[in-house]
């Protein structure tokens, strides 16, 4: 199974940006836990970051010509990227939206993802952890 793990803005910057929230794991060492993870499972794994909102759109439209699996940390997008979410719907595949932080304890408008909505499953406030849950609940997925 083709598994697209594609991160957001900001996520880049994982183990320096405000490490009391997001903690001090950089972004490399969560690109090895995904891939370790995703060979343990079987699983096709391709980890991907962006800044450029189009960029990631593109990605969820070859996922989606693809057929493939998403995990999915928008970051800020989250919350107002209806193109994003367009995007996501598109997906016959299931999406996972994981976050590092639990949004739903922050400030208010990170309270709400226009994602969700569209999403299979989200996972929030278990920081990179959430990303090998993600991946175990997509393995479980098709093989159970």
């Amino acid at each position: 199974m083709k598994v697209y793990v594609l991160n957001g803005v900001n996520l880049g910057r994982l183990g320096t940006r405000q490490v009391d929230v997001y903690g001090v794991t950089s972004y490399a060492t969560l690109v090895e836990l995904c891939e370790k993870t995703g060979a343990l499972l079987g699983l096709d794994v391709e980890c991907r970051q962006t800044d450029l909102e189009g960029e990631l759109v593109g990605w969820l439209h070859q996922a989606a010509d693809e057929h493939a699996a998403v995990v999915l940390n928008p970051g800020a997008w989250s919350h107002y990227s209806y193109a994003v979410r367009d995007a996501c719907a598109m997906l016959d595949g299931p999406l996972i939206e994981v976050h590092i932080s639990n949004i739903h304890t922050r400030e208010e408008f990170r309270h709400h993802s226009v994602i969700s909505a569209v999403a299979t499953g989200v996972i929030a406030g278990l920081g990179v952890d959430g990303y090998r849950l993600a991946l175990e609940h997509l393995f479980h997925r098709v093989t159970d």
